[in-house]
C-alpha cells in the first residue's frame, strides 16, 4: 500500500469519525491542536485504525503521532 492511500484512508476515517466531511485534511494537520480530538476521540480513532488496516498500535506509540503525516509515516512502516 503507498503512502498516499494510506493517508486518503486515514483523512476517510478521522471525517467519518468526526462527522466533518468538509474537513481540509493535509499532513501538517494535527488531531488535537487542528481538529479539536479528545482523548476519547483519539482512542475511537486508533481502533478504527487497526481495524482498517489490521495492526495492533500500542499506547506508547500513539503518544508520538501527533501530525497527519506521523500517523501516515508510522502505518507506513508497519505494513512494510
Amino acid at each position: 500500500m503507498t503512502k498516499e492511500a494510506i493517508f486518503e484512508r486515514i483523512v476517510i476515517i478521522i471525517k467519518e469519525q468526526l462527522h466533518k466531511p468538509e474537513l481540509d485534511i493535509k499532513p501538517s494537520t494535527t488531531l488535537q491542536d487542528d481538529l479539536g480530538v479528545d482523548s476519547i476521540s483519539l482512542m475511537e480513532f486508533i481502533i478504527s485504525l487497526e481495524d482498517e488496516f489490521g495492526l495492533d498500535i500500542p499506547d506508547e506509540d500513539v503518544e508520538d503521532m501527533i501530525t497527519m503525516e506521523e500517523i501516515m509515516e508510522y502505518l507506513y512502516s508497519r505494513l512494510l
